[in-house]
């Protein structure tokens, strides 16, 4: 079996960097030579942003976990867990699932394997005989059961999660079976947000039957979903986005430990100014 693994990275669509699994389970990144010579390249994260606002080039290894930045695209808890075994692949294998999710992550960012549409050389000794590499390949972060799903037109009206997950411009949020009222709750306070001022996305609480293609094992579900309209979704194309786990380059285990609002506030004042700061983090909050 090879020893190592290769997956593209690509940012609008445009190839910036690869994550290359070696033996011994490490996991490097590198941006390609063509996106650090270019002056107007897009940013990936502020995370590899330097003090005087330079590109951070020396990326340091993981070890079994993919980097930070790629880490925070997973899902989490249990949603992790179900997509995972829908893929037939094992959960802890970060560099696997990213392969196995990486079409369609948040943002304008998408991760393919070097060699196409096979699995990366080396993981398919490893992995069972029903893995579906197409099955919701999608990813959001977090660790509530959500799908990308699309609008159905005409007067009925209602959402399609599509069966390999990949696209869509709404986020369904089922209903938790652990705590009754997550969707309403959620939908309470991004309603009071909104008529205080702040911009937040179009939100609808959508019947159950309303929605076609809830993929079969998550459950009995009861109670209403909450619609989440994604900003990193538009007619123009995808619009890249990351969130504060990743911007100060922290794994999703100790995201809530490693930094403060101040240290937040600190990011937005810096990077957007005074103006229009409180509906960045709306946004930001709202879609993740």
């Amino acid at each position: 079996m090879p020893d190592v693994s290769v997956l593209d990275v690509r940012l609008y669509d445009e190839p910036i960097g690869t994550l290359t699994h070696l033996q011994g389970d490490r996991t490097i990144f590198a941006f390609n030579e063509d996106y650090v010579d270019n002056p107007d390249r897009p940013t990936l994260s502020l995370s590899f942003k330097d003090d005087l606002g330079g590109l951070i080039t020396r990326i340091r290894p993981t070890q079994k976990v993919v980097p930070p930045f790629f880490s925070n695209l997973l899902p989490e808890g249990g949603l992790r867990r179900y997509l995972a075994e829908r893929a037939g692949v094992n959960q802890q294998r970060e560099f696997v699932l990213l392969w196995v999710l990486g079409l369609d992550l948040p943002g304008a960012l998408s991760i393919h394997s070097a060699i196409g549409d096979g699995l990366p050389p080396g993981d398919d000794e490893d992995l069972p005989k029903n893995a579906k590499p197409n099955a919701l390949r999608f990813s959001l972060a977090g660790v509530q059961l959500k799908f990308s799903a699309f609008q159905n037109a005409g007067k009925g009206g209602g959402l399609t999660i599509p069966a390999e997950g990949v696209g869509g411009s709404w986020i369904v949020k089922l209903p938790s079976q652990q705590f009754t009222g997550v969707p309403e709750n959620e939908f309470s306070m991004m309603t009071i947000a909104g008529m205080i001022g702040m911009e937040v996305p179009i939100i609808n609480l959508v019947d159950l039957d309303a929605i076609v293609g809830i993929p079969e094992g998550v459950g009995e579900l009861k109670g209403q979903a909450l619609a989440v309209s994604r900003f990193d979704r538009t007619s123009d194309g995808p619009v890249h986005t990351e969130d504060f786990a990743q911007v100060f380059g922290v794994l999703p285990d100790d995201k809530y430990k490693r930094a403060s609002y101040a240290n937040i506030a600190r990011v937005i004042g810096t990077e957007a100014g005074d103006v229009g700061a409180p509906s960045s983090f709306a946004a930001s909050c709202s879609a993740r």
